[in-house]
């Protein structure tokens, strides 16, 4: 594959992209360099000011192959997952993955070979949702995937996490449809839908969501907070990922801490308040469903080039408790990552709340819970077995008061 690969950005209020530089091959990563076009620019962001400022020199990455910011706009596990599996035969660099991802990905950065005359995203009918589903089954069951499937499903390589999922439009409505996979044991995707639900009544702000049945399979449709039509035309808000936001690599996830958050917030951020309160009540809720899966990935923050601000919440699942005592994916408080309110509450200080602050939002928020955990699954479609499992593993477990 071509070793040229050009960063191309939506600025901010902007519907067109502009090259914002290139990617340099230093050994076995890659540099970046701004254009000179680009630092001449009046609207000019920097991609981050920390690591990426606005400067006419070459940036090497402190660790990793690229920069954070540029790695968040590759695929994730699953996006890289469906690359392998419909370009078989090649060992894939971070550069081949960048490359090759769908051109709407998450954010505002897109990567191409071509430094001029941008194509935009693949212009044609929408793919179905009946067809999208149907080649995340293939790929998960190790099906050979026709063309035609094949290029849908790689239209959406670039969405994160694990589970399968594609990219919708519908109705000038850009979706994320995330399915059901063959290995739930239990009812996943409207589980999560419940817990979304349950998360706005908290007062966590939510992106719109619908959940739907398609050949018997659920599908959730969760409104892309990344994307505004305008005038007829898309613009694309730029953000970038806990784990950027934190300064991290993929292999120190297990660093991440929901109070450096907050620190970042308060350095960073506009709207200090507002903002550390709002995850500071994410986490809580996190702990009191049962979401484990509340790594520095799925945590995400808008970046104007002024100021960072924190995204909708997403990615909120209960998982089932194997035991008593749970961990979350990011440190917590003092006692690490420990899944409780007693840890929460320890470093209440880092989020500006005082202790009774603290302890009010944590006693209305597991009150929400307690009084509609049952509205939501029964908005969800859980089975009575559902609900009632998840109500007696998960939900508000007495591990979580320890």
């Amino acid at each position: 594959m071509t070793s040229d690969a050009y960063i191309w950005i939506w600025l901010p209020g902007e519907s067109e992209p502009v090259v914002c530089g290139r990617l340099e091959p230093e050994n076995n990563t890659y540099g970046f360099v701004y254009g000179k076009s680009y630092l001449n620019r009046s609207n000019a962001i920097a991609l981050d000011p920390r690591e990426l400022p606005l400067e006419e020199r070459i940036f090497s990455p402190s660790f990793g192959e690229t920069h954070s910011v540029i790695r968040d706009a590759a695929p994730d596990a699953w996006g890289r997952r469906v690359l392998m599996y419909t370009i078989e035969g090649k060992a894939f660099s971070e550069l081949d993955y960048l490359l090759l991802a769908g051109r709407d990905r998450i954010g505002a950065l897109d990567v191409r070979p071509e430094s001029s005359g941008y194509s935009g995203v693949r212009t044609g009918p929408s793919a179905l949702i009946e067809d999208l589903l149907t080649a995340a089954e293939k790929v998960e069951a190790g099906h050979p995937l026709p063309e035609s499937l094949a290029n849908a499903l790689l239209h959406g390589s670039s969405v994160g996490g694990a589970r399968p999922k594609a990219l919708l439009m519908d109705e000038n409505i850009k979706w994320i449809a995330k399915f059901s996979s063959t290995t739930d044991h239990y009812p996943v995707v409207r589980s999560e839908y419940a817990a979304m639900w349950l998360a706005g009544k908290c007062g966590i702000a939510v992106p719109d969501m619908r959940l739907l049945k398609i050949m018997e399979k659920d599908v959730l449709l969760v409104k892309r907070f990344d994307r505004e039509l305008s005038d007829g035309h898309w613009r694309r808000r730029f953000l970038i990922s806990g784990l950027t936001a934190l300064q991290l690599h993929e292999t120190e996830a297990t660093l991440a801490s929901y109070p450096e958050l907050a620190s970042f917030i308060r350095r960073f951020g506009d709207g200090f308040s507002s903002d550390t309160k709002q995850l500071f009540k994410r986490m809580l809720f996190n702990i009191f469903i049962g979401n484990t899966d509340d790594h520095a990935r799925n945590h995400s923050f808008f970046w104007d080039g002024h100021y960072y601000t924190l995204t909708p919440a997403y990615d909120i699942c209960p998982i089932l408790r194997a035991g008593q005592t749970a961990h979350q994916a990011m440190i917590i408080g003092r006692e690490g990552r420990t899944g409780t309110l007693r840890n929460a509450l320890s470093e209440a200080k880092q989020f500006g709340l005082t202790s009774e602050e603290a302890k009010t939002i944590g006693e209305e928020t597991a009150g929400i819970i307690r009084q509609h955990w049952d509205e939501a699954a029964d908005l969800a479609g859980l089975a009575n077995h559902g609900s009632k499992l998840l109500k007696q593993a998960t939900i508000l477990s007495p591990a979580c008061f320890y």
